[in-house]
């Protein structure tokens, strides 16, 4: 186990962290006004229909909604309105991504923490926690079976705040996740994107992370209610100071990493308000750099062991209101993607994904070193930061998404040949992006089909990459020689062609 202190990681001495922040502060506060909030979320109540027809069709139009727009659609009680802001929502998701669901797999690398935050199992105090780091030669064990056994290509690396996992431990896995190649039945199979979930870092760090090849740079702000997030973030951690969270995304974007993903745990307070704090998000993101979140991300809180403040949340989020929540979410930032995980159940995942969600996991598992193991895959509460609530196989899932109508797609052309930051924004408002989601869609659909899918999840698959081939055919003549010159040589065994 390492011994070394995190680099750069903030000092529980408030004062050393605050010369980090105040100058992205104004007037000394953060961008987060919860007075602000509460007032514009009450002074919004049953708006006018015909206001609430132009904000849609503002989001159609892929403009980011104002907090005043967005107040009024979380206010919205007539359902035929709401069957109008579900379909805009597909409709938006349609033109931005087309038609692809791009899927990934969490690797929890350490379940090693400093932070007792009362929501999650693996809180410092929690002793029912078997507590494990992973070696480099563990890590490549897990890759190999996350790539060369099940298929994946995009994982979402998961680390603890605790010295052990500091940016040097960082570093070695993601290189070591890199350089794992595995033979597979028609091809090979290699992991090509590492998203990164971890505690707020400093810019040094950042930038350290971005010369070993991070992808997405994940750090969720929990919940943005202050008086909320210090009761739930205990004093005396890293993690009980909010400003140092909340503005971890501006010091990527100083560090270079322009491609950031945002959330909020939902239960911890009021949904609404959630909605309207990851809308500030995006805005001063906007505002200060030009560039927004990349993904969004909603996730409930789920059983953990041990763990009593989640069996009865205070501000627990209905499947409705939850349903609610995606929906808006989706039509005040239209441009990002958002990101729907394994902790809901697999009924409630097929109903959610038409209203705008662009990325899931499957086959997930969230113990560290459960890849690598033999057996079912089954749950192991003792060494899970939660419960998962949809355990299915990625096949199962890609086999679900082609009979809805939806291309897995594996893709990473996009971060490779520099679509991010402002450039992606531009694309993604005015719907070229999509474009060349179908082209790296189809081509990385048939690279997995033909290394890893069943009979029954070939045969969906074929019919489903005929119609986009024929979609490509007449909606995009121009690339159409090349891109069927680039999906034969795939069937052919070559791997990782891309537009």
């Amino acid at each position: 186990m390492r011994a070394a202190l995190m680099s750069e990681s903030p000092r529980t001495d408030a004062r050393a962290r605050d010369d980090r922040i105040d100058k992205y502060m104004r007037g000394g506060r953060d961008f987060i006004n919860d007075a602000e909030i509460e007032d514009r979320l009450a002074a919004r109540k049953d708006p006018d229909a015909a206001w609430v027809r132009d904000i849609i069709a503002k989001a159609m139009d892929i403009k980011t909604l104002t907090p005043d727009e967005t107040a009024a659609l979380l206010n919205v009680r007539d359902p035929d309105l709401w069957a109008e802001m579900e379909s805009a929502a597909g409709a938006i998701k349609k033109k931005v991504y087309d038609n692809r669901i791009v899927t990934f797999a969490p690797l929890y690398l350490s379940n090693l923490c400093v932070n007792n935050c009362l929501y999650c199992g693996l809180r410092r105090e929690n002793a029912a926690i078997e507590r494990r780091t992973l070696g480099m030669d563990e890590i490549r064990r897990e890759v190999e079976a996350l790539c060369g056994d099940i298929g994946h290509k995009r994982l979402v690396v998961v680390y603890g705040e605790h010295p052990v996992s500091d940016v040097r431990y960082m570093v070695e896995s993601i290189e070591a996740i890199y350089g794992v190649k595995v033979k597979t039945k028609n091809g090979w199979a290699q992991i090509r994107r590492v998203n990164v979930n971890a505690a707020p870092l400093g810019v040094e760090d950042l930038k350290t992370l971005a010369r070993a090849g991070l992808g997405t740079f994940q750090v969720f702000q929990e919940t943005y209610h202050h008086k909320t997030y210090a009761e739930v973030h205990p004093g005396n951690t890293i993690k009980a100071n909010y400003p140092w969270r909340v503005y971890c995304m501006h010091r990527a974007m100083e560090a270079g990493v322009d491609d950031v993903g945002i959330g909020a745990l939902f239960g911890l307070y009021d949904w609404k308000f959630e909605v309207m704090g990851l809308l500030h998000h995006a805005i001063e993101l906007e505002e200060v750099f030009g560039i927004g979140p990349h993904t969004i991300s909603f996730p409930r809180i789920e059983p953990a062991e041990s763990t009593p403040f989640v069996q009865q949340p205070r501000h627990g989020v209905s499947d409705a209101d939850f349903r609610k929540a995606i929906t808006v979410i989706r039509l005040a930032v239209p441009y990002t993607g958002m990101i729907l995980t394994a902790r809901e159940n697999a009924d409630l995942r097929r109903e959610m994904i038409p209203l705008g969600v662009t990325q899931t996991d499957a086959s997930s598992r969230i113990g560290v070193g459960a890849y690598g193991k033999s057996g079912d895959g089954s749950q192991q509460s003792n060494i899970q930061q939660f419960m998962l609530g949809d355990t299915r196989s990625l096949d199962d899932v890609i086999r679900e998404l082609a009979e809805m109508g939806y291309i897995t797609s594996f893709c990473t052309a996009g971060y490779r040949c520099g679509r991010t930051g402002k450039s992606i924004m531009g694309l993604l408002r005015s719907g070229k992006e999509g474009q060349f989601c179908k082209l790296n869609a189809v081509l990385t659909f048939r690279e997995w089909l033909d290394d890893f899918a069943s009979d029954a999840t070939m045969e969906i698959g074929e019919k489903l990459i005929a119609k986009e081939i024929e979609e490509v055919r007449q909606g995009m003549p121009g690339f159409y020689e090349s891109f069927i010159g680039c999906y034969e040589r795939t069937k052919n065994g070559e791997r990782d062609l891309y537009f």
